[in-house]
């Protein structure tokens, strides 16, 4: 039971990372644009376009946004 511990702070820690990783791509490229040769991608039209599905989605959307809301605030 002590490796299933182990392992889910291990996922927690690597979801937290993942976090703050992709706000700090949001970030940089909202201050500069597309251009920003180290993030590798448009972050910000990937989030819309997530945000555009779950929308679309009516209450199958809204659930998943609450999971997820759910999930990032456990804390």
């Amino acid at each position: 039971m002590n490796y299933l511990e182990t392992a889910k702070k291990w996922l927690m820690s690597i979801l937290d990372l993942g976090l703050v990783v992709v706000a700090l791509a949001v970030v940089l490229q909202v201050l500069f644009g597309g251009a920003v040769t180290f993030v590798g991608g448009d972050v910000v039209a990937n989030v819309i376009q997530l945000v555009n599905a779950l929308g679309s989605q009516g209450l199958v959307g809204l659930v998943a946004v609450g999971v997820l809301f759910w999930v990032f605030n456990r804390k």
